[in-house]
């Protein structure tokens, strides 16, 4: 494809993953109550747990419907996840062979089970993170989070551990389409290891050290994982081309 016909599917991708975001925001908006109640429970702990007065606060006239709006896009970009990732392979393998278009199924498959999951696991250790930030004040002082910090708090946390568990599918779909081998995969595994652990590091606070550790196993496993899918993919390859060859010889 030429860069002209590239751009044209790149602006065809992202205006159907617009589209299902902008479905997923509806429901996100009509949500937003609910979420908004989740978001509000950690600070309440907070007030309860450390005897300190700790609230949500909206700085301007605008802000709580601001916040609204925030709530109904991440809520919006979970669920039309399954459209957005597939739309997402479709334009980095767009040369795959009729088929190997199963890979892109394949990828939707394991992809939004992962970045669901990772999107929940961020959600869960928000609390902690929470909790644990707002101890380093002092006694008999009040926190007041401003809403739109807070959110945007939240939002880089659950979708940036989201979007990191969907890399190893990558990595595996990658290997399948033969453009990386399982052996550069486990090459680079301490490469890997390093970064997976700045990550969770950068999206954990320092001294929260158990929840940067709850966030980076299951990562490293993921990517051991797709290694050994990698693997057993290249082994099969292998025995396959020997036998051709062995049938070619007679």
């Amino acid at each position: 494809m030429s860069l002209g016909a590239h751009l044209i599917e790149l602006r065809k991708r992202l205006f159907i993953a617009a589209l299902a975001i902008v479905a997923g925001m509806v429901v996100g908006f009509i949500l937003s109550d609910f979420v908004l109640d989740a978001l509000i429970k950690p600070i309440a702990e907070v007030a309860a747990d450390q005897s300190r007065a700790a609230s949500l606060n909206f700085t301007d006239v605008s802000s709580a419907f601001d916040l609204r709006v925030q709530i109904a896009f991440t809520v919006g970009v979970v669920l039309s996840s399954p459209v957005w990732l597939y739309q997402l392979w479709a334009f980095v393998m767009p040369g795959l062979k009729k088929n190997e278009k199963r890979y892109a199924v394949g990828f939707v498959l394991a992809a939004v089970p992962l970045f669901l999951a990772g999107c929940a696991a961020g959600w869960l250790v928000m609390p902690h993170m929470v909790t644990l930030l707002t101890g380093f004040a002092p006694e008999g002082t009040t926190a007041l989070l401003t809403a739109r910090s807070y959110f945007d708090f939240v939002l880089k946390l659950v979708l940036a551990i989201g979007i990191a568990f969907v890399l190893p599918v990558f990595l595996v779909l990658l290997n399948f389409a033969g453009v990386l081998s399982a052996a550069a995969i486990l090459k680079s595994w301490r490469i890997a290891v390093l970064a997976i652990t700045v990550f969770t590091a950068i999206a954990t606070p320092a001294a929260d050290v158990m929840s940067m550790f709850l966030l980076a196993i299951p990562m490293v496993l993921l990517y051991f994982t797709a290694a050994g899918i990698a693997w057993m993919h290249d082994r099969r390859l292998k025995r396959s081309q020997q036998q051709l060859d062995v049938e070619l010889a007679v």
